[in-house]
């Protein structure tokens, strides 16, 4: 059967035209757009192929008003503005999740809030209005109260991070801790002793894996620990903290930093003092953002595949919103990448 003839020979395909072409009617066509029962095999083959064919797609508004979907997963952030448009590593976890969403017809929806309470009314509104089928829950804290209060509310969603003991909301992330032993052990091989550590800011799930890491290490390996100095993830906290651990009456020979921004603003720190990098102090960061192999020296970091990660973490959670079983996916594991920045200390 010929394709049936549109009007205005240019307009787009319509429900109507699938359907003439497959010959059913068009509530048999929203039953197999919608994956819903009751229609044969042959039917639901004809359907795909005349979608095929004409190569039409369904409007959002109305599949959304079928399906009491929406069509749409929500990011809410509370982070300082500056970080967020310093930081490369959030950028490139959205564009995963936009790259996960996209071939599925999903859409995403990102508010960032100032504080716990905004963060709080904005998950309520949204699962008041409808306006989303799931959220990420991201940057969890300890004691954080988003995983029980999006359940309260009905809302499906996904911790983006390690599971958390007990919890009815699953979890998908990579092991922090990896990266930081690694670290650590690539230090005293160069035959580093007194390693310091810049943290994230306090209270955050990753922060404290990190810190626990980096302590865990120094006491297998037999090292002395130099209190950590936590920062807020920003480049002038970074330098901040490096000139703490640097005024210190015997400071480290090399640090060990929370996330590659502050690390590359700590190499400036150090540079400012007079002091060469890395023969006077070793510097590794964390996450390798594309800056990380530009820069003098380039930075030995810890590799995470952010983009993967939020790919994964998009279609986990769709096949949540649409009544599937979480699986997690296997991401990849954090690499370390040796660079110029790391060096055996000085006698």
């Amino acid at each position: 059967m010929p394709p049936p003839s549109r009007r205005g020979g240019g307009s787009r395909p319509t429900i109507g035209d699938v359907a003439a072409l497959a010959q059913v009617s068009k509530a048999t066509v929203s039953f197999v757009i919608n994956d819903r029962p009751g229609v044969s095999p042959q039917a639901r083959q004809r359907v795909l192929d005349a979608i095929d064919q004409l190569g039409w797609q369904p409007n959002a508004g109305a599949r959304a008003l079928s399906t009491k979907r929406s069509q749409t997963l929500g990011l809410v952030m509370r982070r300082p503005p500056e970080l967020l448009s310093t930081d490369p590593f959030f950028p490139q976890f959205v564009a995963g999740i936009e790259t996960g969403l996209a071939p599925l017809g999903y859409a995403l929806v990102l508010q960032v809030v100032p504080d716990e309470e905004t963060e709080r009314q904005a998950y309520e509104r949204l699962a008041r209005d409808g306006r989303v089928d799931g959220v990420f829950l991201t940057d969890l804290r300890t004691d954080d109260p988003r995983p029980a209060l999006v359940t309260e509310l009905g809302i499906d969603a996904l911790i983006v991070g390690p599971p958390q003991h007990g919890g009815q909301v699953p979890a998908l992330g990579v092991d922090d801790g990896s990266g930081v032993r690694r670290a650590v052990s690539h230090l005293r091989s160069l035959g580093h002793r007194w390693i310091g550590h810049v943290c994230g800011a306090a209270g955050f799930v990753h922060t404290e894996a990190r810190c626990d890491a980096w302590r865990g290490a120094l006491a297998d390996a037999g090292l002395p620990e130099i209190p950590p100095v936590a920062a807020d993830f920003t480049g002038a906290a970074g330098a901040r903290a490096t000139h703490q651990l640097l005024d210190l009456d015997r400071p480290p020979t090399a640090i060990v930093y929370a996330n590659d921004l502050m690390a590359i603003a700590g190499i400036t720190a150090a540079t400012s003092r007079g002091l060469r990098v890395p023969e006077d102090l070793s510097v590794v960061g964390f996450d390798d953002i594309p800056l990380a192999d530009c820069i003098a020296p380039p930075l030995t970091t810890v590799r995470q595949d952010v983009l993967t990660w939020g790919r994964a973490a998009a279609q986990a959670l769709v096949s949540l919103t649409e009544g599937g079983e979480f699986q997690a996916a296997e991401l990849p594991p954090v690499e370390f990448v040796v660079r110029a920045s790391t060096a055996p200390p000085r006698s």
